[in-house]
């Protein structure tokens, strides 16, 4: 559970609650109802954008608006604030659409703050199943049906016993799709499409790796949050910080980490 004690750490946590608990609302008013239109953010391939993830990013503000004025905002849909505290809350109000619009529940609600240098808290949010994966200041826990337990990631002596998910087996440019490649060869089990969802597995302890590309920052400082307090890693393929996106790899052990940025990092 988060420290209580302090007044900054109380707030900040109920905060991202209160936004989660907005986003929760939205999101769900609009899943897996018929006739959700979807507009196309690009002239070439598909990213879509929905009603959902609009009036989900503008919930969110609202509950920033009222609590943390002062805080910058970083979202998918909106333009950002700069904010005067230091502090900026990074938010996807629905990573994985693909996935929301095909009805699937392996999308997610992502917040994140921190002050630029490192991410101080995050929680991944599944509205239709319930589930609520929180980290920072030291802790990591999951709230589901099954109640509330605490996230640890897994040890794993090597990518021969590991378990990889990315959410799409065309990872990226050609160079990095040979990277994902290597991996994917070495690897136990490997698996697509669960979007930010595997980025919670890692964190619980379920699966040991997940690498993607071409990721930004609201697709990732949330996850890193939850994952961090989790005792995992997360990097871009060069073992540097990944708070920017880019090219992600977020994993359960220091053993499976460095052989994944062994071969990624021939790649590119």
């Amino acid at each position: 559970m988060p420290d209580q004690t302090d007044p900054l750490t109380s707030e900040l946590w109920a905060t991202a609650h209160a936004m989660a608990d907005a986003a929760r609302t939205e999101t769900l008013r609009h899943f897996r109802v018929a006739g959700l239109v979807s507009d196309n953010k690009l002239a070439s391939g598909f990213d879509p954008v929905t009603e959902a993830d609009r009036a989900a990013e503008r919930a969110m503000r609202a509950v920033l608006a009222e609590r943390r004025p002062e805080d910058g905002i970083l979202g998918e849909e909106f333009e950002s604030s700069q904010g005067t505290s230091g502090l900026t809350w990074v938010i996807d109000p629905i990573d994985g659409t693909r996935g929301y619009i095909s009805g699937t529940p392996t999308w997610g609600v992502l917040i994140a703050v921190g002050d630029g240098d490192r991410v101080q808290l995050g929680i991944v949010d599944q509205p239709y199943i319930g589930e609520r994966f929180c980290g920072g200041f030291g802790e990591a826990w999951v709230d589901g049906p099954m109640g509330r337990a605490p996230l640890r990631s897994r040890p794993c002596a090597g990518l021969s016993d590991a378990v990889l998910f990315s959410t799409f087996p065309e990872v990226g440019s050609e160079a990095e799709r040979r990277g994902f490649e290597a991996v994917r060869d070495r690897v136990r089990l490997t698996r697509y499409g669960m979007d930010c969802y595997a980025y919670a597995l890692v964190a619980a302890g379920q699966v040991d790796l997940v690498i993607e590309a071409g990721l930004h920052a609201y697709d990732v400082q949330g996850p890193i949050g939850v994952i961090e307090a989790a005792g995992g890693i997360v990097t871009d393929w060069q073992g540097g910080p990944a708070l920017n996106g880019g090219r992600i790899v977020a994993a359960g052990s220091v053993e499976v980490h460095a052989e994944a940025l062994e071969l990624l990092s021939r790649a590119i």
